[in-house]
């Protein structure tokens, strides 16, 4: 007969925690091994209960993301699944990068859990189908983003310095009066920079450089 699956969870809301251990306890093939509430409790487990699969809260004393790196370092074979409420890409890619074999949100109903703890413990990652659209969308973001900086970075001084100001609303007239050049002198500029930067007019071009300045800045205002 096969051992059951050996499980600790790890949330700082002790009913939330209760609720799952309850609901896991119930089915068959199961055994609910640990339970905590910090990072610390996670790791303390993770080295001296070793659990087969740990569910994570992100949002919790420590720091979940740490808590991940933490218990893979101290039990290399624990499977941990993050059972969170957070939709973030950053936090998705960051528990993945860090060791977690599954993802999904706390909304999940106590079979499907079940079905996600199964599909972990034999080995297979999973991520909620909603976040992982998520995470490549996000994903195709980045690289669309750091290709503009890319074409960005082909400008020259003096092409950024149209670009910005184009950008901020003025005309090329302006444009020519504040950076002492001729009026066709600028449209020469425009011209090279729509074609650098593959757009095909100035709206473009502004947007395009607003996309970039905020990739770079993370989204800075």
């Amino acid at each position: 007969m096969k051992a059951p699956t050996r499980i600790a969870v790890i949330d700082d809301h002790p009913l939330f925690r209760e609720g799952v251990i309850r609901s896991l306890s119930e089915m068959e093939g199961f055994e609910i091994v640990a339970e905590g509430g910090s990072k610390d409790e996670a790791l303390h487990i993770a080295e001296h209960i070793r659990p087969d699969v740990m569910l994570m809260d992100i949002s919790m004393p420590g720091n979940g993301l740490q808590a991940v790196a933490g218990a893979v370092e101290a039990w290399p074979p624990i499977k941990i699944v993050m059972l969170t409420v957070s939709e973030a890409n950053e936090d998705i890619a960051g528990a993945l990068k860090l060791g977690a074999k599954g993802y999904v949100l706390k909304g999940i109903g106590s079979r499907e859990l079940a079905d996600v703890v199964r599909t972990v413990a034999s080995g297979e990652p999973y991520l909620a189908p909603s976040l992982s659209a998520r995470l490549l969308a996000g994903m195709a973001k980045e690289r669309e983003n750091a290709a503009k900086q890319d074409l960005m970075a082909e400008l020259t001084d003096r092409e950024q310095e149209v670009l910005n100001l184009v950008a901020s609303g003025l005309s090329n007239k302006r444009v020519a009066q504040l950076l002492d050049l001729h009026e066709k002198t600028v449209k020469h500029h425009m011209t090279r920079i729509l074609s650098k930067l593959k757009v095909s007019n100035r709206t473009e071009a502004a947007l395009a450089l607003r996309d970039a300045t905020e990739s770079r800045t993370g989204g800075a205002a």
